[in-house]
């Protein structure tokens, strides 16, 4: 049996419902936690390829697990569906979602031959910075039993081992004191004051930083009215560097600069989250070598060694991906939707998800995965090194 040519024969047949389901997630964007709707048409599809399917796992409503097959090399797919506030699906996780499912299902068409046990794992609200769902999901146990994690994630280009770094995100709650503007400002102690010292520290400290390091925000709030003292403000930051011990060392850098804007003020400091990071991406090599022969065998195309290809690296994000990486040998690879100039987490990028070109990226994608779960499974080095190398 040629199980290649079995994978793609079943994966053909899904193509029309996977890019139905694609373009569905993304004309209903959902963010992180909330994707109900998502999730259930994640279920729907598997459970009518004759998956076992469970919805609303490990404590989370929208999380999903999906399993066939018994044999002992066991191989998840892992799909995303949450997207960007304001925005829809700027980073095509609609594309993730049906990438996932639908190399799960053409690597359940040749599971028992293989010798494999297949899992799509539907991981909720990977945008939201800190205690994502892979993260949550992987200290609840449903990674447990797993030899290998594979997603593919749309892009501008194909990028088989993509820069993908350490994060923090956490939330800071100035509190001040309220008073007239104009008639009584000595009588205030203005929060929104803190805010800005604390932004132009962070600013200074750029200069110090190596040049892999990210810190960035917003202000979710401001103050309510011009002519009243703000006494609480608020902000959302996320600290980026290469790995996680950088990380370490970097955060309380940042943390610093937001006491700095309390004391100066007088105001009050409250800084929340921040304790269930983004690790950095450990691409195993060997499966993303196996990928990049598949990808290109399904005629995707890697411009290695270009400049296009160096500045993808440079232009590092992060993933929760990463976390699991840490435990489980993992690939987490780019596929190009030809959306350039148009990039990731643009509004012009929210609509390159639903073309023709991120269509093809869908079959792409997931023929490229499940060739790639099916080579580690034949090949005996792959297979005996995955067996035996969950860390």
């Amino acid at each position: 049996m040629d199980l290649k040519h079995a994978a793609r024969e079943r994966l053909e047949r899904a193509r029309t419902k996977l890019i139905e389901l694609s373009h569905r997630i993304h004309a209903h964007p959902e963010l992180g936690w909330e994707e109900e709707k998502a999730s259930q048409w994640v279920a729907q599809a598997l459970s009518e390829a004759a998956f076992h399917v469970q919805l609303g796992v490990y404590g989370m409503p929208t999380g999903v697990v999906a399993r066939v097959g018994s044999g002992p090399l066991h191989v998840a797919f892992c799909a995303e569906y949450d997207c960007l506030p304001g925005i829809g699906h700027a980073c095509g996780h609609n594309i993730i979602a049906a990438i996932g499912v639908g190399a799960a299902i053409a690597t359940a068409a040749v599971a028992d031959d293989a010798g494999l046990t297949v899992t799509l794992l539907g991981t909720p609200a990977e945008e939201v910075g800190d205690a994502a769902g892979k993260i949550v999901m992987l200290e609840r146990g449903a990674f447990d039993g797993v030899h290998a994690a594979m997603m593919v994630h749309p892009g501008p280009l194909d990028v088989v081992q993509p820069a993908m770094i350490a994060a923090s995100a956490f939330d800071v709650f100035y509190t001040g004191k309220e008073a007239h503007a104009s008639a009584f400002p000595e009588l205030g102690i203005n929060a929104a004051d803190a805010l800005v010292v604390a932004q132009t520290a962070i600013g200074l400290l750029r200069q110090h930083l190596r040049h892999t390091d990210r810190i960035h925000g917003i202000v979710t709030r401001g103050g309510d009215a011009p002519n009243v003292i703000p006494a609480h403000t608020s902000a959302r930051y996320i600290v980026r560097t290469r790995t996680m011990e950088q990380l370490d060392s970097l955060f309380p850098r940042v943390r610093a600069c937001f006491e700095a804007g309390a004391l100066a003020t007088g105001c009050t400091v409250s800084i929340g989250g921040g304790q269930q990071p983004y690790a950095d991406m450990m691409h195993d090599a060997e499966l993303a070598a196996l990928y990049q022969r598949n990808a290109e065998a399904a005629g995707r195309h890697f411009r290695l060694g270009t400049g296009e290809q160096a500045r993808t690296h440079l232009a590092a994000g992060s993933t929760d991906m990463g976390n699991v990486s840490h435990r489980i040998p993992s690939i987490h690879p780019i596929i190009g939707i030809d959306s350039l100039p148009a990039v990731n987490h643009q509004p012009e990028f929210t609509a390159h998800c639903a073309t023709e070109a991120a269509d093809r990226a869908i079959f792409d994608g997931a023929l490229a995965m499940a060739w790639t779960a099916i080579d580690a499974a034949v090949e005996p080095s792959i297979r005996a090194r995955l067996l035996g190398a969950r860390r």
